[in-house]
This record gives C-alpha cells, sequence and structure tokens, in this order.
C-alpha cells in the first residue's frame, strides 16, 4: 500500500493522485482552447464541442483536486457537480448545431481532421496517467470516464472531417455535433449514477460503524 502519511500531513497516494489530476487539468485546458479557437475559426460544430467538453472537463479536474484526501460525501459531491456541468454544456451545444443548421456555415474539413487526431493522441496520454487511479474514488472514476468519451467524440470528428471534405457539406459537422452531445449527456448520467452510489454506500458504512 502506498498511503504512507509525510511530514505535512498528506499521503503519498494522494499526492499522486493531486501530481496526476493537475497533468491533466492542464492537458485538458490546453486542448480545450485549441478546439475552441480552432472550432470557431473553421466553423465546426464538432470542435467546438470537443473543446467545450475539455473545458468542462479541465473544471471538473480542477473539482477533483480539491477532493483529493477528503471525505467519500466530498468526492461524490464533486462528481455530481461535473455529471450536471457535462448535461448542460450537452444542451448548449445542441441550440449551437440547431443555431448553425438555420443560419447556415461552411466547416473547414481538414481543421477538424487534425485538431481531433492531435486531441486523441492527447487523450491517450490522459489515460495513462489515470489508469493507475481510477478505482481510488468516484471523482477519479468521472476523470477516466470523461476522457474515454473524448477518445470517442475525437475518432467521431475526424470521420465527420473526411465526410466534410468529400460530401463538401456542413451536415456530417452537425451530425458529429449532436453525437457529442449525446455522448456528454451519457458520460453526464453515469457519473451522477456512480455519485448517487457512493453516497448510498458512505452513508451505509456511516451507519455500520454507529
Amino acid at each position: 500500500m502506498s498511503d504512507e502519511t509525510n511530514t505535512d500531513g498528506i499521503s503519498s497516494e494522494d499526492k499522486s493522485e493531486r501530481r496526476t489530476l493537475t497533468w491533466v487539468l492542464l492537458i485538458n485546458f490546453s486542448q480545450a482552447l485549441f478546439a475552441g479557437i480552432v472550432g470557431f475559426i473553421a466553423q465546426s460544430t464538432g470542435l467546438l464541442g470537443a473543446g467545450l467538453d475539455n473545458l468542462g472537463d479541465s473544471f471538473v479536474y480542477f473539482a477533483s483536486l480539491y477532493a483529493v484526501g477528503r471525505s467519500a460525501t466530498a468526492k461524490s459531491r464533486v462528481a455530481e457537480l461535473s455529471g450536471v456541468l457535462l448535461v448542460a454544456m450537452a444542451i448548449g451545444l445542441v441550440i449551437d448545431v440547431i443555431r448553425r443548421f438555420v443560419s447556415g456555415s461552411d466547416p473547414v474539413g481538414w481543421a477538424m481532421i487534425v485538431v481531433a487526431i492531435i486531441n486523441a493522441a492527447t487523450n491517450v496520454v490522459c489515460l495513462r496517467l489515470l489508469r493507475s487511479h481510477r478505482e481510488e474514488g468516484v471523482h477519479l472514476q468521472a476523470s477516466w470516464i470523461f476522457t474515454t468519451n473524448d477518445m470517442i467524440a475525437n475518432l467521431g470528428i475526424v470521420l465527420s472531417g473526411i465526410a466534410v471534405i468529400f460530401l463538401q457539406s456542413q451536415i456530417p459537422d452537425l451530425v458529429i455535433g449532436v453525437l457529442v452531445a449525446g455522448i456528454v449527456v451519457k458520460g453526464g448520467f453515469e457519473i451522477l449514477s456512480s455519485a448517487k452510489e457512493a453516497k448510498k454506500s458512505d452513508r451505509a458504512n456511516s451507519g455500520g460503524e454507529t
């Protein structure tokens, strides 16, 4: 076990969690800026969705850093916040898809492909960082779900970018925007479900100790 407590009162396991979450936070925030800026310039709903997703992830990783070393209840609250945030972002993305469908857009396919491939590569790095920690709390399970969803979304954006190039149409980009929203909603409800189960387990354990 690696839960020895150092002189500063923080266990080595908690320090390892914080280090991992800090790296994943920085990576996701960089992804959010990159995908968001390119998505805006390239008029891509898919990339804007990916950027919003990464921005939401960044907020959640920041909140997860707060939860490290705290009670199971605190971790569950962070996970609940994560789930609600994801669902809210998905609604915003669907609204943007509708707006672009009505007003029109001209997404740049090659930009979608390049950005999605770069983001997918950084997602692999995040998954490797999170792999050894994903069973250490519901807040870290949420982080794993976020990053896995990002991988799926980026694959979809690559395929959508190829379709945009060959079909010369905005429809593939709008379709991937809706699909990304669906992935985000699914992840949000998975996290809310995990948080609910963790709270039940914590209450049961607390009741058993009294």
